[in-house]
């Protein structure tokens, strides 16, 4: 299986952004439990922050640069895949979030 830290380097989301360990950590979670999908402000954002003695909206900021690197500079075209279909414009974090979450649970499915 492509872990989340494989995945977001293949996506061109490398560990020099703050972002990068809040969405390794935020995938995680939401691939255990994908209700965390339903509220990222109240939810998901508050428990990567905890993790990392941080701030929500510093946990959504550096996301959200992680997730504009991608589109602007990244691997698109896997991105494109990830998704199924072609995205004529960046995806949320939410959206983002929940494109790699599901890939990653494809992954782990096939593999058992």
């Amino acid at each position: 299986m492509d872990s989340a830290e494989e995945l977001l380097q293949k996506l061109g989301i490398h560990a020099i952004y703050r972002g990068y360990p809040y969405l390794v950590c935020a995938l995680k979670l939401v691939t255990r439990n994908p209700e965390y999908l339903l509220y990222i402000t109240k939810w998901l954002y508050p428990d990567v922050a905890k993790n990392f003695h941080s701030t929500e909206s510093s946990v959504e900021r550096s996301i959200r640069t992680a997730v504009n690197a991608c589109w602007n500079e990244g691997n698109r075209e896997l991105l494109n895949q990830l998704a199924g279909y072609d995205l004529t414009r960046k995806p949320t974090n939410g959206e983002f979030l929940s494109i790699l979450s599901f890939y990653l649970k494809r992954r782990l499915s096939s593999q058992e």
